[in-house]
């Protein structure tokens, strides 16, 4: 194929369907950002492989193609969640000093900062009970003990700051670029 007629038979489908694209994956994610990533991903690939768009069948595989973009990425995502989300309720911060792997260690210094800065946002009490659980090791019992508490209170805290700490984490893993 000519290099001019491909550039151009790829223009007009860049500028007939970009828009498209780009809308429904921001339908689907609720995010322009990653829905703009998408696009520009399914489009690069598109132009990598010309034979995927030649047989004016591009349509119905470029949405083919966002669905199948997102679901990866967010199945990717929701693996790399449930791992921080483990390492965050399994391990005290000086534990997680253990993880030493040099490709690793700015996204735990980065998970260190999240988590701190994660616990600065929660109510005193909140923070007070999850520090007392995960990091001092206390039981519930003893925490509620010392607090003056239920030991129902101290189970809704930490309840209540795994599932604020998960939150963050996840909207953090929404801006990690892939």
């Amino acid at each position: 194929m000519d290099t001019e007629l491909y550039k151009k038979e790829f223009e007009e489908i860049f500028i007939q369907h970009f828009p498209k694209v780009r809308t429904f994956a921001a339908i689907l994610l609720k995010s322009e950002q990653e829905a703009e990533d998408i696009a520009q991903d399914i489009f690069v690939k598109l132009w990598e492989q010309p034979d995927l768009w030649e047989k004016n069948l591009v349509r119905n595989y470029l949405y083919t193609m966002v669905k199948n973009h997102i679901f990866n990425r967010i199945k990717r995502k929701n693996i790399e969640s449930k791992y921080l989300y483990s390492q965050i309720n399994s391990h005290s911060l000086t534990e997680m000093e253990e993880f030493k792997d040099p490709l690793n260690e700015i996204y735990h210094e980065e998970l260190q900062l999240l988590l701190k800065l994660a616990l600065e946002q929660m109510p005193d009490k909140r923070r007070q009970v999850f520090e007392m659980s995960r990091f001092m090791h206390l039981s519930n019992h003893t925490i509620a003990e010392k607090m003056d508490l239920s030991i129902r209170t101290v189970e809704q805290h930490i309840y209540l700051a795994l599932k604020d700490l998960k939150k963050i984490i996840l909207i953090a893993l929404f801006f990690i670029k892939f």
